[in-house]
């Protein structure tokens, strides 16, 4: 069955039909708690640190999983930028 008249009809994409989301399993959701743990103690740590101290939980991800999930969660670690005794020209014009 063609599904680009009905598609056209009801005014949605034809790949909407196709992608089912798939939500998160428990092994994931556990990962994301102890790295919310883990950088509720210590905010200045990146997705690096992080997955460096993981094993010492007992838990065991990749750099690259950690930064993900923590792009996901929204958290960026704290850090001093570069220059900041100089200020930023585009708050000059404010």
């Amino acid at each position: 069955m063609r599904l680009t008249k009905p598609c056209k009809l009801l005014k949605i994409s034809r790949s909407s039909l196709y992608d089912t989301p798939v939500g998160m399993d428990a092994e994931t959701l556990k990962l994301m708690n102890e790295i919310d743990r883990v950088f509720t103690k210590y905010p200045f740590f990146g997705s690096r640190q992080i997955a460096a101290y993981l094993p010492r939980t007992g838990v065991h991800a990749g750099r690259h999983r950690v930064r993900r999930l923590m792009g996901i969660m929204g958290f960026l670690a704290i850090y001093k930028g570069p220059n900041t005794r100089r200020p930023a020209t585009h708050a000059l014009h404010v």
